[in-house]
């Protein structure tokens, strides 16, 4: 399984109780206490290009998406 987000289904599963709870059992990623995989995006809970600093918790598209809503300038 890639890193991708397993709650993505959900919503087609709900009218499918039975079949959303093997959905869980089976796909659920196992709980981490430490690596890349425990921070994830605020906005589309990616993974990769993780910005923390400042307590942003922000990938890095989503970052340049708000930057200048948050008070960031860009420098040339």
């Amino acid at each position: 399984m890639t890193y991708s987000y397993y709650k993505k289904p959900f919503k087609q599963l709900r009218a499918k109780p039975a079949k959303l709870k093997k959905y869980i059992k089976h796909n659920s990623p196992k709980e981490r206490s430490c690596g890349f995989t425990t921070q994830r995006c605020r906005r589309c809970m990616r993974i990769r290009g993780h910005i923390k600093k400042y307590g942003l918790d922000l990938c890095r598209q989503c970052f340049r998406e708000v930057a200048s809503d948050l008070g960031f300038k860009k420098y040339d």
